[in-house]
């Protein structure tokens, strides 16, 4: 039998903190348009990610995945940093 591998959210975005120790603050931002407007409007969140070796910086734009929960807020973690932005 073969098993199946769960499906992981992945995220990226744009580190706006790193104050913490092993965990960074990532802001996603997605570009939505109005139902009924058709007006482009932007909608932001924040994540807590883990970043065992702390190798991001503010302003690294880096991709993460959903894990088990780590804390009472970090339930993310870092797969990579992305070099296109």
């Amino acid at each position: 039998m073969e098993e199946e591998k769960k499906m992981h959210r992945e995220l990226t975005g744009v580190v706006t903190s790193d104050k913490m120790n092993k965990t960074i603050v990532v802001e996603v931002t997605r570009n939505l348009r109005h139902e009924v407007y058709g007006k482009l409007y932007k909608r932001s969140r924040k994540f807590h990610v883990h970043d065992e070796k702390e190798q991001y910086g503010v302003g690294d734009v880096v991709t993460f995945v959903e894990c088990r929960p780590l804390s009472k807020t970090k339930k993310w973690r870092v797969v990579y940093q992305d070099q296109g932005k």
